[in-house]
């Protein structure tokens, strides 16, 4: 393969959008035109509708045939907060003491950059095989409905077949390469509300007070753990994150509580059964002359964990070459958009150190982007150059 580009360039490039959620702020612009200049075809696609605001995503595509290699990542950043509590302005990357600052440093403009710069040297390969995509979105940090999961799904529809995927989410814990994650717990959000009636509290029998078994309720649904965890994940947890009245008065019993809870579960689990196993927890306690209902307000992430051979190996022994050991195999975290992508084909998340992250004076080792840059590229080398994808 030729010589990859300078991933650093590009990085200052990208941290310079102020690509805040939803705004793009001319980022994808920024890649279009890089991406073009390498040789592949993009395609520029907004979605938008169920619910959510329009959102502005990228795929860019070169080579023919298979394996079929894709990456993906995210262009968005979270509100930087108040500039004046910044060391540097957020969105002007400054370089000092071999550290880049800016938002978007560490997540994860600086795995989109290495990936770019990376594919550089597939791109003007002239003995090249395969196929490698590009996937841009610049809605991950907030609703995530109308990028990524839109995005791989046309591409399915155009005929696109996946046959791994790397996330440049930044999935080291303490040095380039130690972690990669495979898989993600699933998020579950509910609601539950408890109906009774207003009254004064010194009568009692003329009210229908909705609290005890509100209490009840929480009690039910903490009494029972949801498993015992997985070769791959820890138990499932279930938080209950309010219990609210809106009552301020003393002598008042409140018309409702409601109640809000969140659900991280691992593989043995899908939205359809955790729901199931909360309704079959509310009806367990006597509901005492009040109302019950469940609610989920927006649909659950699903967990997902990637099968450890194939891609998953290759990228894990790429690392253990260029960095000296094996890295872990991590499900831990949040969600991510490898969640939609995992519908599709294995998939594993590597990225930078990322402590600093969502924080005021984002930044990211100047040497771990070069770093990350060579593993993509040396995973690149060794993928296509592979019997068998996967």
């Amino acid at each position: 393969m030729s010589a990859i580009s300078d991933p650093v360039a590009l990085l200052k490039r990208l941290i310079a959008c102020p690509s805040v959620t939803p705004e793009a702020a001319g980022i994808l612009d920024l890649l279009d035109a890089e991406l073009a200049g390498l040789g592949f075809a993009v395609t520029r696609l907004r979605f938008e509708g169920d619910g959510s605001y329009p959102v502005d995503n990228l795929f860019a595509t070169i080579g023919a045939g298979s394996p079929h290699l894709l990456f993906a990542g995210h262009t968005d950043v979270v509100p930087p907060g108040d500039p004046a509590a910044w060391s540097h302005p957020p969105f002007e990357p400054t370089e000092i003491d071999g550290k880049l600052y800016g938002r978007g440093a560490a997540d994860m403009k600086s795995g989109v950059a290495a990936f770019v710069a990376a594919a550089a040297a597939y791109a003007a390969d002239p003995n090249r095989r395969g196929k490698l995509s590009i996937a841009i979105t610049n809605d991950e940090e907030a609703d995530a409905v109308n990028g990524t999961k839109k995005l791989v799904d046309w591409a399915i529809a155009q005929g696109h077949h996946f046959d791994f995927a790397i996330v440049g989410e930044p999935s080291s814990a303490e040095r380039l390469g130690d972690s990669i994650k495979i898989g993600r717990r699933g998020s579950l959000n509910a609601e539950i509300v408890v109906t009774g009636m207003q009254g004064h509290v010194a009568y009692p029998d003329k009210a229908r007070n909705p609290l005890p078994v509100a209490a009840a309720v929480v009690t039910a649904l903490k009494a029972t753990p949801l498993d015992a965890g997985t070769a791959h994940f820890p138990p499932s947890n279930l938080e209950v994150t309010s219990i609210d009245v809106g009552n301020e008065a003393t002598n008042v019993i409140p018309a409702r509580a409601r109640i809000r809870l969140n659900v991280r579960f691992n593989e043995r689990w899908t939205p359809e059964t955790l729901t199931d196993w909360l309704r079959q927890r509310i009806a367990s306690v006597p509901a005492l002359g009040v109302g019950v209902e469940l609610a989920i307000p927006k649909p659950a992430s699903r967990s997902f964990l990637s099968p450890t051979g194939g891609g998953v190996t290759l990228l894990a022994k790429t690392i253990a070459a260029q960095c000296g050991s094996l890295p872990d195999l991590s499900t831990g975290g949040g969600t991510s958009d490898a969640r939609f992508i995992a519908q599709h084909c294995p998939v594993a998340e590597l990225g930078v150190v990322g402590p600093s992250m969502h924080k005021v004076d984002e930044h990211v080792s100047i040497a771990d982007v070069v770093g990350l840059t060579a593993l993509y590229a040396e995973f690149m080398r060794r993928y296509f150059a592979a019997p068998a994808p996967g």
